[in-house]
């Protein structure tokens, strides 16, 4: 007999399989939140790359992203490596990297390392004020927890130029949430703080 989380995943990939891609449905997001990913066979996980593929949605695919990088028992190299090359956000990518490194060697990880930290210096330059992805790649479940599990250079020398840039920004987009080592988002200021501190900033520039 299923237990509930059982049931809850054959259900939700049955409905995931006979309908359309609805990304802003309620029941299909909550159908793709409901997926025991840890539980995914070989034709499951195939519907479920697929569908990430297809997704627009960030949030879903952050949430699909999430649940495969669990997935040590399956073989998801490929997916990974598409997945990367996918996404424009480096929490994402890094998502990506921490599943590629289950599969792939120190080389092919400092190959893709060396392309990550080339996007990560030239984020000042776009996005001065990059505090939401700096906050995650500097995480416990960052890059931190990359070197704890794997120890590659290319992978300190990463979290080096993450913290530099971190620091060069102004104190108001400092220390605002973090990650805890299962990924967890963690507030470490109340939104009406942070709202308040990247305000007051922006008033003083435009004094000059």
């Amino acid at each position: 007999m299923l237990n509930d989380n059982q049931q809850l995943h054959k259900e939700s990939i049955k409905y995931l399989t006979t309908v359309p891609l609805r990304e802003n449905d309620p029941k299909f997001i909550c159908a793709i939140s409901d997926v025991a990913y840890e539980l995914l066979t070989t034709d499951e996980v195939g519907l479920i790359e697929l569908l990430y593929f297809k997704m627009k949605n960030i949030a879903l695919r952050n949430k699909i992203l999430y649940g495969l990088i669990r997935c040590r028992n399956l073989e998801l190299k490929d997916f990974f490596e598409k997945a990367y090359k996918k996404e424009r956000y480096l929490d994402m990518r890094l998502l990506a990297i921490h599943g590629l490194a289950h599969y792939a060697s120190e080389e092919e990880i400092e190959k893709v390392m060396d392309h990550f930290l080339k996007i990560l210096i030239k984020r000042p330059e776009t996005t001065p004020y990059n505090y939401q992805e700096y906050e995650f790649l500097r995480s416990a479940f960052g890059l931190p927890l990359l070197i704890k599990k794997y120890g590659y250079p290319c992978l300190k020398k990463a979290l080096q130029q993450v913290e530099e840039q971190y620091q060069n920004m102004p104190e108001a987009f400092r220390g605002h949430f973090t990650f805890d080592e299962n990924g967890k988002a963690v507030q470490l200021r109340s939104p009406k703080e942070t709202k308040q501190m990247i305000e007051r900033f922006f008033a003083s520039q435009n004094r000059y």
